[in-house]
This record gives C-alpha cells, structure tokens and sequence, in this order.
C-alpha cells in the first residue's frame, strides 16, 4: 500500500480514487508524514458473507456423554 500526503490527495482526489478502484490497492493519505486516513477499494458486504461456510465442520452429537463415559462426565462438573 502507497502513501501520499493530504495536500496532494487534495489536488488529485478524483484520480487517485479511480486508481484505487482500477487497481485495487489502496493509499494510506499522510499529514505532516503521519498516517491520517485511508482509501481502499469498495467490496461488497454480501460477496462477503457467506452463510453455512462452517455447517460442514460442525459434528453435531445426539449423547455427549457416551463419548465420554459417565465417570468422566462426572469428573467435568
């Protein structure tokens, strides 16, 4: 990621804006070098988001305390 100062963020703001989207990368805008805010490309929240991703991993058990055995369970209260 690149950084420019405010000043000529200012001066050029709908350019670099379009290189952004264009490019993909985003630019840290720094005041007095110290970083100030940043731009990044727009991503979609609902591209994102992906509902049930995990459901495959999950084991889902009818009795969990066989697995265990009784004196175990005990053992965890």
């Amino acid at each position: 990621m690149t950084s420019m100062a405010i000043s000529v963020f200012k001066a050029h703001a709908l350019q670099v804006i379009g290189h952004v989207a264009s490019s993909n990368v985003g630019i840290v805008i720094t005041k007095r070098g110290k970083p100030l805010a940043q731009v990044v490309p727009y991503q979609s929240t609902a591209a994102t988001v992906n509902p049930g991703k995990l459901s495959s991993a999950l084991v889902f058990e009818k009795d969990i305390i066989s697995p265990l055995g009784v004196e175990m369970w005990e053992a965890t209260r």
